[in-house]
């Protein structure tokens, strides 16, 4: 815990059944909405620039609203940002932790005061529902609040075995100047969490937003300015990663290379980041987080089938399937499968889909046509693999949305079994028992989350030993990491498993140096 600190505390959720809070987002959602259409500017070395050319992002609920104008960041300009964080490194990392911690404590008080505004904006350019608008900005706050307290402790290393005649330390240092590349599913709590755990250990760092969610991480730079930080620490920089990403993970100057999203991207940033250019003195850090082809287990001892089919459903349409921790395969056990699908059948036609803005639909949009289009084409691809269950058509509206889809009777071998879909499609598979279904679950290239239903307990440590994946959860769904609680992050082409949230977590953003003093 850090001086003066208290104990870390997971950020409430707010209940919009209250009329209080319902106000709070009413009035919210209206001031958002009279900003939309707004131009953002870039951000480097403390000035305002502007790019060549600009591009909107969009309400994928209504996307005739432009929510937002941004900047077309160039490849000149992806240098110029590199080039001044890492000129500014020298003095952000010596500017005392206590300072960088109380900064970062001062954000996520203002993030607290302003939760509703930023519920907003995920609302209106992510297509967020409340609810998890809301689990996006808490979760944000929490990052802010438990990486100010794990810094404190890493300012005060554990001490080392004292030989005799020597005095013995260890220091953690800052890298450098590094590029923060967030993901446009959480553009909030996963831009704030890489941010300021940079930010915090002393680096400095380029934030380059997804072109779907740049007025959010335009948002965020700005509450940013107003906690304290100075304007130097860090660059934003808009514009296609196609145009300036490349540049801006190869510049010799960049030290690490913070990602989130598809595993094609991520596998291409490793693959950039390893390789030596002229003027670089370092190996490159590249902390990845690269998706998921997550797994519920429904055993046949599953004790509660109404829990496990509530929690498949959470874990598989929450916030529209778009969450690498979704559930997008259901191995069931052939003991329950007809019981199963039949429950899930009901439940799934019971979520509403509509516009995230109307409170009470459980469902919004997918984030853009590009997107829509892709899991349509999954979902037909799917219709010649297994038996279409329910759902899977686009109803009635302007935006980009998608009837949650069921799709029984599928192989291991099938395409909707292996690939990462990233919407509302579940794939559910039959097991002849738990060494089955076991045995299915890790048949997969990626291994971020899974969850199993049971109550054998000796199945229970089974799954314990060899479900292979970086955030197994039992008796209950795959989604919903909180931080300090379950560190997130994968195996395999899942990414570097990183465990975001966790207490080793900041290390990545340090390098020890150990110190030995001959004593009289």
């Amino acid at each position: 815990m850090a001086r003066g600190l208290p104990p870390f505390v997971n950020e409430p959720y707010r209940d919009f059944h209250q009329p209080q809070h319902r106000a709070a987002m009413d009035d919210a959602l209206a001031a958002a909405r009279s900003q939309c259409g707004r131009v953002y500017d870039l951000l480097i070395a403390g000035r305002a620039q502007q790019g060549e050319g600009t591009f909107a992002s969009l309400n994928p609920s209504r996307p005739t609203e432009i929510v937002g104008v941004h900047q077309r960041g160039t490849v000149e300009q992806a240098r110029q940002a590199v080039e001044a964080a890492y000129s500014y490194f020298p003095t952000w990392s010596a500017t005392p932790v206590e300072r960088r911690i109380e900064l970062l404590i001062a954000a996520a008080g203002l993030l607290r005061q302003r939760k509703s505004e930023f519920n907003a904006w995920l609302i209106l350019e992510a297509g967020k529902n409340w609810p998890e608008a809301e689990a996006d900005t808490c979760e944000a706050i929490d990052f802010c609040e438990y990486y100010a307290r794990l810094m404190e402790r890493h300012s005060q290393p554990e001490a080392l075995v004292q030989l005799p005649g020597e005095h013995g330390a260890m220091r953690y240092l800052p890298l450098g100047a590094g590029v923060v590349i967030p993901p446009w599913n959480f553009p909030l709590a996963i831009l704030a969490g890489m941010t300021v755990a940079a930010l915090v250990c002393g680096n400095t760092v380029v934030i380059k937003p997804s072109s779907d969610t740049p007025t959010i991480a335009a948002k965020f730079v700005q509450l940013l300015l107003d906690a304290g930080f100075p304007a130097e620490c860090f660059a934003f920089l808009t514009g296609s990663g196609a145009a300036i990403g490349d540049a801006l993970v190869s510049h010799p100057n960049t030290r690490f290379v913070s990602f989130t999203g598809s595993r094609d991207v991520g596998l291409h940033i490793n693959q950039l980041a390893a390789q030596h250019v002229k003027g670089q003195i370092w190996i490159k850090r590249v902390v990845a987080e690269m998706g998921g082809k997550d797994a519920i287990i429904v055993d046949a001892e599953a004790e509660d089938l109404d829990a496990a089919v509530a929690g498949v459903a959470a874990s598989a349409y929450g916030f529209q399937g778009q969450k690498c921790s979704a559930c997008s395969r259901a191995i069931v056990d052939a003991s329950l499968y007809d019981a199963f699908l039949q429950k899930l059948q009901a439940r799934v036609e019971q979520l509403r889909v509509g516009p995230a803005e109307e409170f009470g639909f459980d469902m919004g949009p997918v984030i853009n046509q590009r997107a829509r289009n892709t899991i349509l084409d999954y979902i037909a691809v799917g219709k010649t693999e297994g038996r279409l269950v329910t759902g899977g058509g686009c109803p009635p509206g302007d935006g980009y949305f998608l009837q949650p889809a069921v799709i029984a009777d599928i192989e291991a071998t099938a395409r909707i079994f292996q690939e990462e879909i990233f919407g509302p499609v579940l794939a559910v598979t039959k097991a002849r028992h738990f060494e089955h279904a076991l045995a299915l679950a890790n048949d997969s290239e990626y291994g971020l989350t899974g969850a199993v239903y049971t109550k054998n307990p000796a199945k229970i440590a089974a799954a314990k030993e060899r479900f292979f994946v970086g955030n197994l959860y039992i008796n209950r769904k795959c989604t919903g990491a909180m931080v300090g609680a379950h560190p997130f992050g994968g195996f395999n082409m899942s990414g570097t498993d990183s465990k975001a949230g966790g207490p080793d977590y900041l290390l990545q953003f340090l390098q020890a140096k150990s110190i030995a003093e001959r004593i009289a």
